[in-house]
């Protein structure tokens, strides 16, 4: 940073100093100088002896030390007392830390504070501007999400007090549907719980080596049926009798696969794939799910993640759910210090993929 001279009081005194000290001695020896009246080297010899004599030399040099002294004090005070205002004003640095510091440092390490103390500000105004957006778009959401199944449980329940309950066929359907609006609530509250757990650091992860095949193989026996409903064939595509072993919590990454293989079945095409493949990278396993559904949409992709966020609203409101599934993938992954990615094509399909650490054992014979 460029610092204006005059604005370091050492130097200002200084120079203050000097011009009075050089203006004393010449006061002081104005009658010998005009008394001379010879010219060319006559005059310089003259006018070094006038200058340079030893007591002409010691008074100046008295006079600069007597009024750079002065001079200093009062600017010492001066600044002394507009710093220690400013800093007091900003509540920037501690009372010991003013009167400790030197203040002549202080005009230049002043502006520095303060332009520091500035960013800083602007810093925590800006976060409390985005938590504030955040707080508001989250409520939003939420009251969004939990609004269409209350609604629906009330329209149900109406529907039942004005005389369905009297008609067996007509009470049996709106039962299921409340039932089914229900649940929808329940997945969203068990999803915004653990969300919050996540976000909160209170998520602890109980880490240990298991074969992820043998999940993926559970996982894709329970989601069988869903998957035969829209004829959608499900693959694990990894060598038979192989085992994958990774070191990770479980019973979090049943999760992440669980949303992500959902996901797959409920946006991919009729009649279609998904498959899950595994591939090695030395010190982690990269799984992938990969389908041949409807794709997603460049612009949608940087936002995939985010909470509630819905690239088709209809389909995925007609699929349930509680619009956290991505975000909660996401959040667990983050927690296992681990990446996920995710490539789509419109009309092609999409893979999603993560890793997870290879267990250490398998690790240290693979080294030997």
């Amino acid at each position: 940073m460029t610092t204006n001279r005059s604005s370091n009081p050492y130097i200002f005194s200084f120079l203050t100093s000097l011009y009075i000290s050089i203006a004393g001695h010449l006061v002081k020896n104005l009658d010998e100088l005009l008394e001379i009246n010879c010219y060319g080297s006559c005059f310089i010899k003259k006018l070094f002896d006038i200058f340079f004599s030893f007591d002409s030399l010691l008074n100046t040099i008295i006079i600069f030390i007597i009024c750079f002294i002065v001079l200093q004090i009062r600017m010492e005070k001066m600044f002394f007392k507009r710093i220690k205002q400013i800093y007091n004003d900003l509540e920037f640095k501690t009372q010991s830390v003013i009167s400790t510091s030197s203040i002549v440092s202080d005009m230049d390490s002043l502006m520095e504070d303060v332009g520091e103390f500035v960013k800083i500000k602007k810093t925590e105004i800006d976060s409390l501007k985005s938590r504030d957006a955040y707080r508001k778009e989250f409520v939003g959401n939420v009251a969004h999400e939990l609004k269409t199944p209350l609604f629906s449980i009330q329209g149900y329940i109406s529907n039942l007090l004005d005389g369905a309950l009297r008609d067996e066929v007509l009470l049996k359907k709106y039962l299921k549907r409340a039932d089914k609006s229900v649940e929808r609530l329940t997945y969203i509250v068990q999803d915004l719980d653990l969300i919050t757990q996540i976000e909160s650091s209170n998520l602890k992860l109980n880490l240990k080596s298991f074969d992820i095949v043998k999940l993926i193989r559970e996982i894709i026996e329970a989601l069988e049926i869903n998957a035969q409903k829209k004829k959608i064939n499900l693959i694990v595509d990894v060598p038979k009798n192989k085992k994958f072993i990774v070191f990770a919590d479980r019973i979090r990454i049943q999760q992440v696969l669980i949303n992500l293989i959902t996901n797959s079945i409920n946006y991919g095409s009729v009649k279609g794939t998904t498959e899950i493949g595994i591939k090695s990278q030395y010190d982690k396993y990269l799984i992938r799910i990969t389908d041949n559904g409807e794709g997603i949409s460049d612009e949608n992709l940087p936002r995939l993640f985010e909470r509630f966020f819905r690239a088709d609203v209809s389909r995925s409101r007609m699929h349930g759910g509680s619009g956290l599934g991505l975000a909660i993938v996401k959040h667990i992954i983050d927690a296992h210090n681990e990446n996920i990615f995710v490539q789509s094509t419109i009309g092609i399909g999409s893979e999603f993929s993560f890793t997870l650490k290879k267990t250490q054992k398998k690790l240290n014979r693979f080294k030997k």
